[in-house]
């Protein structure tokens, strides 16, 4: 007999085992936990799908001594979960089950997948879904939920957590700390593991409050908005992310600290920059400055930036300047396109569109994104393109008023 400690659904459990019992049978005969299904046995149908340290897993053909010290979270310890609760409202809604046997297994491995996916793309949903098999549904139903959760979540602008709780490859379950070092999760709820932990998987670059900038310049714009107005909304962390195309924000920020995650997109390329913000705000003058740091992994890119601002009360007083000073440094392969000429007509348009949604949120209306794609993507592309586009038509109105 082996003893093995785990945290099953948030309680630390505890008993001695013989070495070739599995995780399944574990969790069914020794814990009443029968929620998790036992189908093929073999690792194939994925009725028995759990979560171990926040990644699904097949618990048929997973060893319960592997997961000593592991954290496993079976479909029952996931009741109160706010993901979990909408799949199982859109799984209602879609007619996604019919006997139901597969579908605690679903729901984890759905779980996994809302967490971890960008956008609703029905091709990598079926991809991503075709380990679970379902012998009545015809699936349909169980890609349209998904699909719709996912496509709800994004529209709150809760951003995915890309990879999920993904460290590195290899067997989930295995090479954990001991259990005293997972006390402090004990005493969470369920459900934030999931989420705090793969936000701390991810590494951030260090804040250089020395660090000068390679390029800076200034934008300005008017908001038809009394300056304290304005001002009060400037301190709404949450309704500023808003505002800002392809932004979405991290966790809960605070009014000095702020993580998050910016997607751009230039042609073939796909960068998803995720980092740090500190902010800094003086009532006294209206004025603040947010610093910040962030990388793209799979671009190999990381960049520095810092934003400053002033607020000046237009001659009505019912409006506002926003006088803005932009700072960066970009390196890496998307450094190419970091030229300031460029960057700064980009700049520019990026920040009309922030001043339309920054009017709408004053007033009430909904927020458009204009220099987003439909997946809230900024394609900076397109943007290149009409910078390059008007830089054409004014050369060539040039020439032609040269030559008459």
């Amino acid at each position: 007999m082996t003893q093995i400690t785990l945290i099953i659904n948030g309680k630390p459990v505890s008993a001695a085992i013989e070495p070739r019992t599995h995780l399944a049978d574990f969790l069914r005969e020794w814990r009443d936990l029968t929620g998790t299904h036992l189908g093929c046995e073999h690792g194939v149908c994925g009725a028995c799908t759990i979560l171990v340290d926040g990644i699904p897993v097949r618990s048929c053909i997973t060893y319960a001594v592997s997961c000593d010290g592991a954290e496993v979270v079976t479909i029952e310890g996931l009741d109160d979960d706010e993901i979990t609760r909408e799949l199982r409202e859109a799984f209602k809604r879609e007619h996604a089950l019919q006997c139901g046997y597969c579908t605690p297994g679903m729901l984890v491995s759905a779980h996994d997948l809302v967490v971890r996916s960008r956008n609703a793309d029905e091709h990598d949903i079926r991809v991503a879904m075709s380990g679970n098999l379902c012998r009545c549904t015809g699936y349909v139903g169980i890609i349209r939920a998904i699909r719709s959760v996912i496509t709800a979540r994004r529209d709150r602008d809760i951003a995915a957590i890309v990879g999920g709780v993904r460290r590195s490859v290899g067997p989930a379950g295995s090479g954990h700390a001991s259990i005293q070092a997972r006390e402090v999760s004990v005493r969470r709820a369920v459900h934030a593991p999931l989420t705090e932990r793969a936000a701390a998987a991810e590494p951030k670059p260090p804040m250089d409050r020395d660090w000068t900038p390679q390029v800076a310049f200034d934008q300005k714009f008017v908001v038809n908005y009394p300056r304290q107005q304005v001002w009060e909304m400037f301190g709404r962390v949450r309704d500023v992310a808003a505002c800002l195309p392809g932004t979405s924000l991290i966790g809960e920020p605070t009014p000095e600290h702020v993580e998050g995650q910016i997607q751009v997109k230039i042609g073939p390329i796909t960068a998803e920059f995720r980092g740090q913000a500190e902010i800094e705000r003086d009532e006294s003058s209206y004025s603040g400055k947010i610093s910040g740091a962030g990388s793209a992994i799979r671009s190999n890119s990381a960049t520095r930036g810092m934003i400053s601002y002033h607020l000046v009360p237009g001659p009505d007083g019912q409006s506002t300047e926003v006088v803005v000073t932009i700072g960066y440094t970009l390196t890496g392969m998307l450094a190419q396109f970091g030229r300031p000429s460029i960057v700064q007509d980009v700049a520019a348009r990026m920040t009309a569109a922030f001043a339309n949604n920054l009017e709408a949120r004053l007033g009430g209306e909904p927020v458009a994104r204009p220099s987003s794609g439909a997946d809230g993507v900024i394609n900076a592309g397109s943007l290149l393109f009409s910078v390059v586009s008007e830089r054409f038509r004014q050369l060539f109105s040039k020439i032609f008023q040269w030559r008459n």
